[in-house]
């Protein structure tokens, strides 16, 4: 069954699982009235037939006693059953979200990965078409060849970023860890990164900095995370990587100047498939894919990653290492 058609069918789901709940509550309800009803019927019955209310009172209090016991039994029963159905109540409501959740991501997946195929195919097309049709100069054909290079590697990342994923949930991922210098590794990518898309990068970064890492793996979360930086800040983007080594620890931060991520998201920016808002509406490309893939990495690195605030807006990603070492 599509998704769209799951994600429109849970809300008529849920009602009728609301109005199964109501049913089943209210027959209990019921239950519990005739069976305490039938029992003090019952009592009434025994008392009738002995025909020793007043000839024996020991009798009539045995019987009493007898009652109080039973009903006390009916009401443990009735709340270790009532208990029971509360608990699967909510665990079916919490599976229902989950599932609710999990068809709303997975449908923003497919709408962003469309148009993210999409739309630097198209791009590429184009380009491809102006320089068949017309006839330009020099200079302007090495401009659409470079911009047609960019919607290709663009392309190239979102597959890439899929199949990766993949491997990630057929636990078929693996990365070797050896002895990086990441202050080299960042200066090469912030170099290459400048090139390729002319916006410049700032950032106070210590020189010699070494950890154990997987280099393809390091480029894979810098990319994504400034990327992110870029994806979410304004026409002329404000990106700085900091890296420093104090007090036993190697502190990466990649900041930007952008519209931040609200507290409510913090949490679960890296979770798979989510991206704030909706995909119907939302106007930054992406499929909610790039920061599950850092926190996965960074965790192979055995490191931590934290979001915080920047100032005065924007955000601040920051990533903890071990230095080589410890």
């Amino acid at each position: 069954m599509p998704l769209s058609r799951i994600y429109k069918d849970t809300p008529r789901s849920l009602l009728i699982f609301y109005v199964l709940v109501i049913y089943v509550i209210f027959q209990f309800c019921w239950w519990y009235y005739l069976l305490f009803d039938l029992n003090n019927q019952i009592f009434d019955l025994k008392q009738s037939l002995s025909g020793m209310i007043q000839n024996d009172p020991g009798t009539s209090a045995l019987l009493q006693k007898k009652l109080s016991q039973k009903q006390w039994m009916i009401f443990g029963e009735g709340f270790v059953f009532m208990l029971l159905l509360f608990l699967g109540i909510l665990q079916t409501r919490k599976s229902f979200r989950r599932e609710t959740n999990v068809a709303k991501q997975q449908k923003n997946f497919l709408l962003s990965v469309t148009h993210e195929l999409k739309s630097p195919i198209a791009s590429v097309k184009l380009y491809l078409q102006t320089l068949e049709k017309r006839e330009l100069d020099r200079e302007k054909q090495r401009e659409l060849l470079q911009k047609a290079i960019i919607e290709t590697n663009r392309l190239d990342q979102l597959v890439e970023n899929i199949l990766f994923t993949t491997r990630i949930e057929n636990q078929a991922s693996t990365i070797q860890l050896e002895p990086i210098d990441l202050s080299a590794l960042i200066e090469n990518f912030v170099t290459n990164f400048e090139e390729k898309t002319g916006i410049p990068i700032q950032g106070n970064r210590q020189s010699n900095v070494e950890i154990k890492g997987d280099e393809l793996a390091l480029h894979s979360i810098l990319s994504n995370l400034t990327e992110n930086a870029v994806k979410y800040s304004n026409s002329a983007p404000i990106i700085s990587i900091d890296l420093i080594q104090a007090a036993g620890e190697i502190v990466l931060k990649v900041s930007d100047q952008g519209i931040g991520i609200s507290d409510e998201d913090k949490e679960r920016v890296f979770d798979k498939f989510f991206r704030a808002g909706n995909e119907e509406t939302r106007q930054t490309k992406g499929t909610g894919l790039g920061l599950f893939i850092v926190r996965y990495l960074v965790n192979q690195h055995q490191a931590s990653i934290n979001i915080y605030r920047n100032s005065p807006k924007g955000s601040i990603f920051e990533l903890r290492f071990n230095p080589i070492n410890s």
